[in-house]
């Protein structure tokens, strides 16, 4: 399979190499050349009570290990999270992980549900489909090269963990909740400043998100407190359709939790031009679009997220995420009352964005 990325900043991960390539080989591009962006001054702001000079950065998933999180910290990313981790071993869905879409502008939940089609070429403004799986070393691996991360982040920057529990065969409720509390204690033996529990990953072949489950992640919070104590806590959701499950959500695990990011990617049915699967395996049919097009569901979530804070009277952090691709997208995410944003695609892309985003919060004060 050939497919360009004409005009393009090469990707710091590349979607023509495999995940394992990507691990052992990568960062690549700008993130590659050993440049170290320079902030000017003290830190002025705050992100879960750790100074940040601005709340950007780069949501779970595209930074394998500690390579690639000093490479986003050293080109300017002030917060970075640390890709989704487990207590077990777990590969990578087989190659292609990533593939462009044909997409409107505004993709829309109806048209996600109807199909998109693979493309043959990459574009800034339209989207990606990611399909992984949610790969992990073992804990034993994960955990040195995490706590190499944590050493990375200079003054005004932040790593995060992301986690997530494992559904094996036969396992019982009781037993995942405990080895979500477990990946959770494990990732903050690294010297973690913040934890990050994701609960919206779409492409493990489960038929619906756990985050769509209030009771179970309640469940999973108080675990998670009872390992690892008042650590900030982040959880990672998707889009909600029905507001009534969101504020069921948002009512049970809002005390006690720190924050709330939103959101990890749409799904969606991803077919090639000749109606065939686009990603090869069982289970793949549907996958996770992300970029431009998933921007407005991304701010929607942060509006309601908001307006559930103030009318249940809560405090919890909302981080914004959806495709952010310049100092515009940012700026929309803080005006609809996102604390901190985060992107991804937008950084593959544009790995100056955080620059920009400086470079414009600076003209601003002007």
């Amino acid at each position: 399979m050939s497919i360009t990325i004409a005009g393009m900043s090469q990707p710091f991960y590349d979607p023509q190499k495999s995940y394992e390539e990507n691990y052992q080989n990568g960062p690549f591009g700008a993130f590659a050349d050993g440049q170290v962006y320079a902030n000017l001054g003290e830190p002025t702001q705050h992100f879960l009570g750790q100074p940040v000079y601005v709340p950007f950065g780069i949501a779970a998933g595209p930074l394998l290990n500690a390579k690639f999180v000093k490479a986003a910290l050293d080109i300017g990313f002030d917060l970075v999270v640390y890709k989704t981790v487990r207590t077990t071993e777990v590969a990578a869905h087989q190659w292609p992980n990533i593939v462009p879409v044909k997409t409107p502008s505004h993709l829309s939940l109806t048209t996600a549900q109807d199909g998109v089609t693979a493309a043959d070429h990459y574009d800034v403004h339209a989207g990606i489909t990611n399909s992984f799986g949610v790969p992990s070393a073992a804990w034993e691996v994960w955990q040195k090269d995490l706590a190499e991360a944590v050493h990375c982040a200079g003054k005004g920057q932040v790593v995060i963990g992301s986690f997530q529990g494992t559904r094996q065969e036969g396992m019982t409720q009781e037993e995942y909740i405990t080895d979500y509390a477990e990946a959770a204690r494990l990732t903050t033996e690294t010297g973690v400043k913040v934890l990050e529990a994701n609960l919206s990953c779409p492409n493990e072949n489960t038929n619906r998100l756990l985050c769509f489950d209030p009771d179970t992640v309640k469940e999973i919070v108080l675990a998670i407190r009872e390992q690892v104590g008042k650590i900030p806590l982040i959880l990672k959701i998707a889009y909600f359709a029905d507001q009534q499950e969101l504020e069921h959500l948002v009512t049970e695990v809002g005390p006690f939790i720190d924050a709330i990011s939103a959101i990890n990617t749409i799904p969606a049915k991803v077919v090639r031009k000749n109606g065939q699967q686009a990603l090869p395996g069982r289970g793949r049919e549907i996958s996770g679009v992300c970029g431009a097009p998933i921007h407005w569901a991304g701010l929607e979530m942060v509006e309601r997220l908001a307006q559930l804070r103030k009318s249940l009277n809560l405090t919890f952090a909302i981080i914004g995420v959806g495709g952010v691709t310049d100092p515009a997208g940012f700026m929309r995410f803080r005006q609809a009352g996102a604390d901190a944003v985060m992107c991804a695609t937008g950084a593959m892309w544009n790995p100056f964005l955080a620059q920009e985003i400086k470079a414009h919060l600076r003209e601003e004060k002007k």
